[in-house]
């Protein structure tokens, strides 16, 4: 055993000092090994190495739905929370982001800037209108009038029961929606530091067919000198439409107008009831055709798969072996909860299905309309980006941390209801991006080079 020992210990000793001769090289013997490259594998790199994270998807006091539930903070407190300043919260709470964000999309509803506001004020405008002086009345009173006159709001919306003479002084051509429109821009502008905090520049599109969710959030690569040629697209008619290649054509004009770039991101086909990722025909009528797909595949790059209102990777019913399918599931109704979920609707509505859908979609019309980078974003209205469960603010103001939080309902209707408890604090976007201004995020976004979390800084 000793000499076996022995031998082994010569062997080593022999190896070593093999191996210790073997990296003695001759005097620029290794000058040429790697030609044209650095022999480093961390130099020369013109790729991202840790991703940038934000927020798609953030309203403020300027979306009338959360001006109405109490939301007193504008586009400045949004950025200057997500940077990591301490604020005071719309219900007078003091609130601080556990960690700064990276960038943030402020994207307010585009149709009626100016308008709650105003029925809060009891402004003439408004109260002139049976509509408007009922909302002002009820909101005025506060408490649990408030919240059945918000609820009412949004549902009359959804709709589209509301009196379009009402609106008309708060639509894009009328002077308070250029000023706030400006003031959005200036917002996003002052608080821009490249390398250090981006704000992007966007808008929502709230398309709504029978209270069946066809959102999208409106993203600009460009600052202000290009943004500001233009004023966002409604849903709205006449001034705007719900129509998906309606929007698309609004991108197109963008483009060409200015130069810039501009992409769409999709949400919550959980609350579309069927209508988000079709394969035979729109929600109008019109067959899917080669126009569609194309058009789709170029403008959304991106799907936001979570948020606040729900999970949209996948549902049980879809995914039967997957014991995460439940997570965060919101299958009750539509977005306004007056139509109640039927499940053939299910497979036209998550991420999944639509990933599958869309490999049989470019087999038959030569595009795939749904081969889209996955993302989250929060739709808190708050103005507050904190995806932390323990600093977890809510959807609204209303839902903002207090004894009652947890029973405050979302929706109340004869379809069911919908209780504060339910929501979830979803969700964040990774970005891979080389530098962090609008240009290189952006760009990462129209590469695809994103991914989604329900909140937690994965990396």
């Amino acid at each position: 055993m000793s000499k076996l020992l022995l031998a082994s210990i010569c062997l080593g000793v022999l190896a070593v000092s093999a191996h210790a001769q073997e990296w003695q090289p001759r005097e620029g013997a290794l000058s040429n090994a790697y030609p044209g490259k650095a022999y480093s594998p961390y130099a020369l790199r013109d790729f991202p190495e840790r991703p940038l994270w934000g927020d798609t998807h953030m309203h403020t006091s300027i979306s009338n739905d959360a001006r109405a539930f109490g939301n007193s903070l504008g586009p400045r407190d949004a950025y200057r929370f997500a940077r990591g300043e301490e604020i005071i919260s719309s219900a007078g709470q003091p609130v601080r982001i556990s960690r700064p964000l990276d960038w943030m999309v402020i994207a307010d509803h585009s149709e009626a800037f100016g308008f709650m506001s105003d029925v809060i004020a009891a402004s003439p405008l408004v109260t002139k209108y049976e509509q408007g002086a009922r909302w002002s009345t009820e909101l005025r009173a506060g408490g649990k009038r408030a919240l059945a006159a918000t609820l009412d709001f949004i549902k009359s919306f959804s709709q589209g029961e509301i009196d379009p003479e009402l609106l008309a002084n708060y639509m894009p051509g009328s002077r308070i929606y250029s000023t706030i429109w400006e003031e959005n821009i200036a917002a996003a502008e002052e608080y821009n530091e490249p390398g250090v905090f981006t704000t992007l520049i966007g808008f929502e599109w709230r398309s709504l067919v029978k209270g069946g969710n066809l959102h999208r959030n409106i993203i600009f690569r460009e600052g202000g000198n290009r943004v500001r040629q233009v004023v966002p697209f409604p849903a709205l008619e006449p001034i705007g439409s719900n129509d998906p290649l309606d929007l698309y054509k609004y991108l197109e004009n963008y483009e060409a107008k200015t130069n810039g770039a501009v992409l769409a991101t999709a949400h919550n086909g959980n609350l579309s009831n069927g209508i988000m990722f079709p394969v035979d025909a729109q929600y109008t009528g019109r067959k899917l055709d080669e126009l569609y797909v194309k058009q789709r595949a170029k403008w959304e790059r991106m799907y936001e798969t979570t948020q606040n209102f729900g999970d949209g990777e996948t549902h049980r019913q879809l995914s039967p072996q997957d014991e995460f399918a439940d997570y965060g599931t919101w299958d009750l109704a539509n977005l306004d909860v007056s139509e109640a979920k039927a499940d053939d609707m299910l497979e036209y509505e998550y991420t999944r299905e639509a990933l599958k859908n869309g490999l049989a979609l470019e087999a038959k019309l030569g595009t795939n309309p749904y081969k889209f980078g996955l993302q989250g974003g929060t739709d808190f209205h708050t103005s507050l980006s904190s995806t932390d469960e323990d600093n977890f603010f809510g959807k609204h103001t209303g839902y903002e941390p207090s004894p009652e939080r947890l029973d405050t309902p979302i929706a109340d209707t004869e379809v069911g209801v919908i209780k504060s408890w339910q929501q979830l604090s979803s969700g964040l976007t990774a970005v891979w991006a080389q530098e962090n201004t609008r240009t290189s995020v952006f760009d990462a976004m129209d590469r695809k080079e994103v991914y989604a979390t329900t909140g937690s800084r994965i990396a």
